[in-house]
């Protein structure tokens, strides 16, 4: 990947980026903010810069003049870095440089880390739970007539060292047919326990030498989206992936909603009936787009939360709503994939990852399997925060859980021009601290139309930071800006970009109330955490790594998160983004038999704590209902530099 260097001027701000990046980006990467509320499409024609030196792939001019141009104006939103290059920011150059950095914080987000499933090889513990054998039988005849069931089992005794099989009723159907389809040639494919001493299944048999077409299929069941992943059984191979949201949306967005809707008339059926109906959805697009057939999938890995694992069964999950909150199972058998409505073969068998409790779901143990934090010394506090936020703290030793309602304000919601990630939400921001006019950067470089969750979190931490909301979340109301305003209705809100600059004809806005929704989404998480930590007899100064998985992860700035009290204050190079945890677990249980011995062994460590029935939740969630926190000397690093700025 090419990389080239970025020098802002007036500041001696570089960075480094990619080849392609927008001059906007780097700027707002590096901490140098350039005036731009269109989001990047180029029409407000306010982040002019000059290019003193260097490559750039010029863009949009219309909003510049001839003269502009010749005295090197661009704008920074569409040009394009193609080399080393030397900028200046001719507003800013015209301030004091010592209050522009007030605002500078290391802009981070937390380091990626995938695990190698190379490893898995070379450990030897890459043993699919199905596996394809090719058998050159013995045809019949008069001297040897034994029945076609007894003569595969028995090859397979002899050849292959199979003491104890079973043969599925399926299998026996179409064994006679298929034996004689290609002279007793057939592939046949073994079912493998996961305890051994225990019999194999001969699941599925066919003509010919098939050992080279075995698929496994990993599915992530979230709230809100449902992704799936085609695995090579024989490689380890990722060949396709797809997600689509859950059609259950359209029933509630959360898990409440529709475990109520589940306890209607013919309600439980419409629950199953739409969520299978995604997850076929996606089956056939990737294996459409892998080139594979249907009967060529042996094995479904399903992980969820608990609510959707039993509206997927339709299994009447009405009491994980109602005290003491109790599931109707944590562990399922080994199922049939088309006795669930997926539409496979009839050999195809599911797999569903064993859940905790009513509120930490099997989506968060295939979590702690696909980051290995239970196979490791170092105490981690594992994070996946969504609508719901579920937390895992500990080792090798003993992991102890806890899942607290953060409510929808991280995905967009109940934040009035909220939304979730997607072309034209703004994720990322900054604010001159003179002028307190914006800088917008949105999804896809457009006119904004809304705001996301990792922009919220910007949002809120750049204006706390610089003065202009108090730790309650109250606007500075004597502010000289007409940016900062009170609506009709009484409500104080800062104008995030003008409608002339926006897609959807109006202002947009951030108002107290939607601060206040976020000041109770991250007290939730941030009280989760203390509590946990409390009920263990630790604290967070103990923890050695922190994960944060899920989609919300991989873009969250670190360093805003910790200043709005979101996540505890840490060094940002602790802290590492595993990206679809569950999804993640889901592929290795697919794909490893040792893995789905030792996901037994992990449910029997993870202790469950019910945060509302912990009476110090409430005394936590209160002390964090403030940026960041009523206790300052939990955040010494922010506590120092806001101090800085008030000299």
């Amino acid at each position: 990947m090419t990389m080239h260097k970025v020098l802002f001027l007036p500041h001696n701000q570089e960075i480094t980026v990619r080849d392609g990046e927008t001059l906007v980006r780097a700027a707002m990467e590096a901490g140098v903010h350039i005036n731009a509320s269109c989001g990047g499409e180029g029409v407000c024609g306010k982040c002019r810069v000059i290019i003193e030196h260097g490559n750039v792939e010029e863009g949009v001019t219309e909003k510049l003049s001839k003269d502009d141009l010749e005295k090197g104006y661009r704008l920074a939103c569409k040009s394009v870095i193609r080399g080393d290059v030397t900028v200046r920011v001719p507003v800013e150059s015209e301030v004091d440089a010592s209050v522009l950095n007030m605002q500078r914080t290391a802009r981070r987000t937390a380091k990626i880390v995938q695990p190698d499933f190379e490893e898995l090889k070379e450990q030897g513990l890459f043993i699919p739970p199905v596996e394809k054998k090719y058998l050159e039988l013995p045809e019949p005849n008069a001297q040897d007539n034994l029945p076609d069931t007894t003569r595969l089992v028995s090859f397979l005794k002899l050849n292959h060292d199979e003491r104890r099989l079973v043969v599925s009723l399926p299998v026996i159907r179409r064994l006679p047919d298929i034996l004689r389809k290609d002279n007793f040639k057939v592939t046949a494919t073994l079912g493998r326990p996961v305890h051994k001493g225990r019999k194999s299944h001969i699941i599925n048999i066919e003509p010919g030498d098939t050992t080279d077409r075995n698929f496994a299929i990993a599915v992530d069941i979230g709230t809100t989206t449902i992704y799936g992943q085609l695995t090579n059984l024989k490689t380890g191979e990722v060949l396709a992936e797809s997600a689509d949201f859950n059609a259950q949306i359209s029933y509630g967005e959360d898990v409440i909603t529709r475990i109520m809707y589940a306890e209607k008339p013919e309600g439980l059926e419409k629950m199953h009936e739409v969520v299978t109906g995604t997850i076929n959805k996606i089956i056939k697009k990737i294996i459409r787009k892998a080139r594979v057939e249907r009967d060529e999938v042996s094995y479904v890995t399903i992980a969820g939360n608990t609510t959707m694992t039993q509206l997927f069964l339709k299994v009447n999950p009405r009491y994980i709503r109602r005290s003491p909150y109790v599931p109707a199972a944590t562990i399922y058998p080994p199922l049939s994939a088309v006795s669930l409505g997926l539409e496979l073969g009839d050999h195809a068998g599911v797999l569903l990852y064993p859940q905790i409790s009513s509120y930490v779901g099997g989506d968060i143990v295939a979590g702690v399997m696909g980051s290995g934090m239970y196979r490791n010394e170092e105490l981690t506090l594992f994070m996946d925060i969504g609508t719901n936020a579920e937390i895992v703290v500990g080792n090798k030793d003993w992991l102890a859980c806890a899942a607290c309602s953060a409510g929808p304000a991280f995905e967009g919601g109940g934040i009035e021009f909220g939304m979730r990630a997607a072309k034209g939400a703004i994720e990322d921001f900054s604010i001159n601290p003179l002028t307190l006019e914006p800088m917008n950067i949105t999804i896809g470089s457009v006119r904004p139309r809304g705001i996301c969750g990792s922009g919220l979190i910007i949002m809120v931490a750049t204006m706390f930071e610089m003065g202009i909301l108090d730790s309650q979340g109250k606007f500075d109301r004597d502010s000289d800006t007409p940016r900062i305003r009170k609506s009709e209705e009484g409500i104080w809100e800062y104008v995030v970009a003008w409608q002339e600059d926006t897609q959807i004809d109006r202002d947009i806005v951030l108002t107290e109330v939607d601060i206040e929704n976020l000041i109770r989404a991250k007290g939730a998480i941030y009280s989760g955490c203390q509590t946990l930590l409390d009920e263990v007899g630790m604290d967070i100064g103990m923890v050695e790594r922190i994960i944060l998985a899920g989609g919300f992860g991989s873009y969250v700035d670190l360093e805003k998160a910790m200043t709005i009290g979101l996540l505890p204050e840490t060094d940002p190079d602790r802290i590492t983004f595993i990206g679809n945890s569950s999804l993640m677990g889901a592929r290795m249980s697919a794909l490893s038999n040792h893995i789905r011995l030792e996901v037994t062994e992990v449910t029997k460590k993870m202790t469950n704590f019910e945060l509302s029935e912990t009476r110090s939740f409430m005394d936590h969630y209160v002390a964090a209902l403030f940026l960041p926190h009523t206790d300052m000397k939990k955040f010494p690093r922010l506590k120092e530099r806001l101090e800085q700025r008030m000299k």
